[in-house]
């Protein structure tokens, strides 16, 4: 029996399922380790670009593995794509992405890809650069409202898709014309959003990661201004918007939690009655569960914090018809607020600070021993002392009763 040290790989690799594509498109196939998984059905899941997968019917059953290059049909002639997905999940991703399973309208797989095929392909994706720039030259003399975001040529090089961006409606009738007589291929035009055309063309967005667009995002949904707000971020259009000129999509993954977490305060509408002022909703701190109020309900006027429990309990009291005195909880004492001097102070070298004014402090109350002198050596000196003063004391008074007689 031998021993093979195991260098970290995936044992399912060799069916694709860890092979890792640097596209955006790509699916991890979790059912690619179960019995007979490939052979549950003959539809192939294959991907062309970045932007652009299909599913095909392998009615001749070839053996095909997930990275292997096909000639698949097309409209005209035929395209060469990559096979991404093979097997049980396939029927799963075309349910996902609403694709009918019905075999008499779906496209077929010709063959594996030859060599021939693969050079002319490459020789087209060559030209899509060039034809693009010169794609927008041509819009642009003929006055059209429009921008060429990218071209796709088909494999065979017998078609070109043209993705473009326009804010109206484009009659570009006379634009395919001249087009067609430039480029002498089948033209197909296709429209495209801000956000597709951001995904296609990539960037770096303002968390310094590459765009979610670029990256993973396949599906856009529509982003709303509420999700900035209940977020509280500010309303400043610069900060809004994305590379794209529309509203950043990150803003919609913690909207939820923001919703959840706004539900266990109380609403922004209700105010507070007391019997001085009137409060007004001002600000939310969701992460500390603190909520400032104010007595002008436009401006930033004697505001005062106050936790939700406290909140909770003052709009219980007003609906009982009880007015606080005041919104803070009276005879509570507050933790003093620490200095920025304090804070700057926090290092290591504070507790040497410490015992220099610890040694002061000692020899400060020797000195001020009641007068007594701090080279006493022991008690019995002081008791000595004591016994000489008397002794002094005593014979002065003889002294002085001699000296009247």
């Amino acid at each position: 029996m031998k021993f093979v040290q195991n260098t970290g790989g995936c044992p399912l690799e060799r069916k694709g399922c860890c092979k890792k594509y640097d596209q955006k498109l790509s699916t991890h196939d979790w059912l690619c380790d179960i019995p007979d998984a490939e052979n549950a059905t003959n539809y192939v899941e294959v991907q062309f670009k970045n932007t652009r997968k299909g599913y095909y019917l392998n009615d001749e059953k070839i053996p095909l593995e997930k990275g292997d290059m096909v000639a698949v049909e097309a409209n005209p002639g035929h395209d060469i794509g990559t096979v991404t997905l093979t097997g049980k999940l396939v029927l799963l991703q075309m349910r996902k992405n609403n694709v009918r399973n019905d075999e008499s309208n779906i496209k077929r797989i010709y063959r594996i890809a030859k060599q021939s095929d693969i050079d002319k392909c490459n020789e087209a994706k060559l030209k899509e650069h060039e034809t693009m720039i010169r794609s927008r030259q041509i819009a642009t003399d003929l006055g059209l409202n429009m921008k060429i975001g990218d071209v796709e040529y088909q494999g065979d090089g017998n078609k070109a898709i043209f993705y473009y961006i326009a804010d109206e409606r484009v009659d570009f009738r006379q634009l395919i014309k001249v087009l067609a007589e430039t480029f002498r291929v089948r033209i197909e035009m296709k429209q495209i959003g801000a956000r597709q055309e951001a995904g296609r063309i990539g960037g770096i967005g303002p968390c310094g990661r590459e765009l979610c667009c670029c990256s993973w995002m396949t599906n856009f949904i529509s982003v709303a201004t509420d999700a900035a707000r209940f977020q509280d971020i500010s309303m400043n259009p610069q900060k809004l918007a994305g590379q794209c000129a529309k509203l950043k999509c990150c803003f919609n993954y913690e909207v939820d939690a923001y919703v959840e977490a706004q539900k266990q305060l109380p609403s922004r509408k209700i105010t507070l009655d007391t019997k001085d002022n009137t409060y007004y909703h001002f600000k939310t701190d969701l992460f500390k569960k603190e909520i400032t109020y104010s007595t002008d309900r436009i401006i930033a006027a004697n505001l005062v914090t106050i936790s939700s429990q406290r909140a909770f309990e003052i709009i219980n009291l007003n609906k009982k018809g009880i007015k606080p005195d005041t919104l803070n909880i009276e005879n509570t004492e507050q933790t003093p607020k620490r200095d920025s001097h304090d804070i700057l102070d926090d290092n290591v070298n504070r507790f040497d600070n410490i015992k220099k004014k610890k040694k002061k402090h000692h020899t400060g109350n020797r000195n001020q021993n009641n007068g007594k002198s701090t080279n006493d050596p022991s008690p019995r000196m002081t008791q000595n002392n004591k016994e000489n003063q008397e002794r002094s004391h005593n014979n002065k008074k003889r002294n002085n009763k001699q000296s009247k007689n």
